[in-house]
């Protein structure tokens, strides 16, 4: 049996994608930070949200809508967010489905450097 694909579209295994992430390694980029995120969302892994957002701006409260499926994963523009950079944007379209539907979330992620490990962090978006 193989492994799965993983939720983020990269066309690899979660084992070797997302999953190290969601295992407490830390994103080399931005870009897969976002994507590790958006895996989270599609697998309701509501810890690994929380621990990947900045917690100058983190919710106290995350609750997932259990109602939602998160399908695809559109990357339209990265800026910035290497492993040299402190910050960078992910710009993404987001495909699912819910009750009422076809769900489409565009929004431009932004992403920085934070704590004394340097982590690669949510800070905030803009949905579009």
């Amino acid at each position: 049996m193989t492994d799965p694909l993983c939720p983020c579209d990269r066309g690899i295994a979660y084992a070797a994608c997302c999953g190290p992430l969601h295992a407490g390694e830390p994103a080399p980029t931005a870009e897969r930070l976002m994507r590790s995120r958006f895996s989270a969302f599609a697998l309701g892994d509501a810890a690994y949200l929380r621990a990947s957002w900045d917690p100058a701006t983190r919710p106290d409260d995350l609750d997932l809508d259990d109602g939602t499926e998160w399908r695809r994963l559109f990357i339209e523009e990265v800026e910035g967010g290497g492993p040299f950079d402190e910050a960078g944007s992910v710009t993404f379209t987001a495909i699912g489905r819910g009750p009422a539907g076809r769900i489409e979330l565009r929004e431009r992620s932004r992403f920085a450097r934070s704590g004394s490990d340097r982590r690669w962090m949510y800070v905030d978006g803009d949905v579009e």
